[in-house]
Formats: C-alpha cells, structure tokens, sequence
C-alpha cells in the first residue's frame, strides 16, 4: 500500500478554497458524482465526470480499479468528490475508492449548488485525461456483509440506519439506532461541526472506541455520508454495509417494525 502523510490520510473533508488552490496547481483530480447532462451545463474546472449510475452498474473492485486508471489516479492521486445530492452520492464513490485501497479521496465540504452559489469559477471543458496504473489492495475492515452484522451486534457493535425516520419505524435491521442523513449536515456543509457531530453521537451511546457499521435503503450513499460523518469525528472502527436494508431483505433476515422500534424523538434535537 502506499504510504501517504497523515495529513491527507486523516483528510475527510476539503473546503472550497483549498481546493480551488489544488486545482491551480494540478495537484489534485476532482470527480463529479452528478448525471452526465448536468456536468455538460457546467462543473467545477478541471473535474471528471463519474455518474453515481455508472459505478453502480458495476462496482467490482476489478471495474472500479479500470475507471480509477482511465482517471489517471494512480496510488498518490489526491482525489476530492463532489455532487449536488448533499455528499451522499459522492460519499459512495469516494469509500468504494478507499475499499480499493486508495488513501487520499476526500470529500468536498459543499455541493455543486453551493459552489456556483458563492459565485466560485465553473467550467463547460471536459479535461482530457491519460491512463496511470493503480495497485489494488482491498480494504475489508471498512466493509460489512449481511452475515456480519449479527454476530458483531452481539459483541457490542452499533448499527446505525440513515434512512429517513419513518422508514426506520416501518422496518429496520434490529436493535439498530436511526441518525438520518439530514443531520449529519449543516445548512451550509455536508457534515456538521465535529463538536456537534460528536455531541450528537455521544447522546447515543456511540463513542470514540465502538465498532459502527452504518445501513440505509438500497446501494450505501445515505449510510456513505453516514460513514464519513463518522470517520470526520476520528472513530477509526467503522464499516458500511454497502447492499443494506434492500439486501437485508431479500435474504429474508429478521426485522423489527414501529412497536419494536428503538429510536430518539428527533423533533428534540
């Protein structure tokens, strides 16, 4: 694996003037999340599109590696993902980056619409990029599989489901907790404050040395922000478990519904 500075290891998110300066620089690619038609009425300069459905119609580490090449990322490639969906769909991106093994991906800390808000550059080119080669050294402490769940719950895991509140009470994993993905985010950022996140957290019992492993509906974007907003705050045991509820499911696993539901009366955050 190659070794990276602990800054850019530990970097989760990335805010809008640094990452202009990157860009200035060409010390950085920048990957946007979003549909091909909406990258085509404008993008961040310099950024390559990736819509979330391409990767989703393959996400094979073998697939993900050849798309990552045809970037011209290789192993010291900083990467930073953007989308207009309130990080959750560059979120997926950027941890089936990390599951690959690739260190330094970040998250911009704003979508598109913010950026063009702040009236920050924007541009129509799409760059043209060279194939570089990529290791591949997979990652499977950040990843959890429906058999994992369990048996890890019983050794004092939390499960933590991002899906809106009246999904959680309708059915849901048991015993797991719901944080929904709105708020995780400010009204400006895609995260909050870490103080806030921590605070948060904390009022649920999750603390900086328990193994989290974070679900939401279908494909892991709402449980991605969910993940990262866990990763900003430093706890370092954290798992996505990337198929989720829907998966869950359809394996025809146990489920607990609204009488059985074990949540927090959100109106009093």
């Amino acid at each position: 694996m190659c070794r990276l500075s602990k800054e850019k290891t530990t970097r989760i998110t990335v805010n809008a003037d640094t990452l202009r300066s990157e860009i200035r620089d060409k010390s950085v690619k920048v990957l946007d999340i979003r549909k091909e038609d909406d990258y085509k009425q404008g993008h961040i300069p310099g950024a390559i599109n990736f819509p979330l459905s391409i990767l989703l119609a393959d996400d094979s580490p073998d697939k993900v590696l050849q798309y990552t090449e045809s970037f011209g990322i290789n192993d010291e490639t900083s990467v930073v993902v953007y989308d207009d969906t309130f990080g959750a769909l560059a979120s997926r991106v950027a941890w089936t980056l990390q599951y690959i093994g690739h260190e330094d991906v970040s998250l911009l800390d704003i979508t598109y619409g913010s950026w063009k808000k702040l009236g920050l550059e924007t541009s129509l080119e799409v760059p043209s990029t060279s194939k570089k080669e990529h290791s591949i050294k997979l990652q499977p402490q950040i990843l959890a599989t429906a058999d994992y769940l369990m048996p890890a719950k019983e050794k004092g895991a939390v499960l933590m489901d991002n899906r809106e509140r009246l999904n959680f009470l309708e059915n849901h994993i048991p015993g797991a907790i719901n944080i929904p993905y709105r708020m995780l985010a400010s009204s400006e950022n895609i995260l909050r404050p870490k103080d806030e996140l921590k605070r948060m957290l904390q009022n649920r019992s999750i603390l900086s040395d328990s193994e989290v492993i974070t679900y939401c509906g279908s494909v892991g974007t709402l449980s991605g922000l969910g993940y990262y907003a866990l990763k900003s705050i430093g706890i370092p045991n954290v798992k996505l478990y990337v198929r989720s509820f829907k998966e869950w499911k359809s394996l025809e696993k146990p489920i607990e519904k609204q009488q059985d539901a074990n949540y927090w009366d959100l109106s009093a955050e």
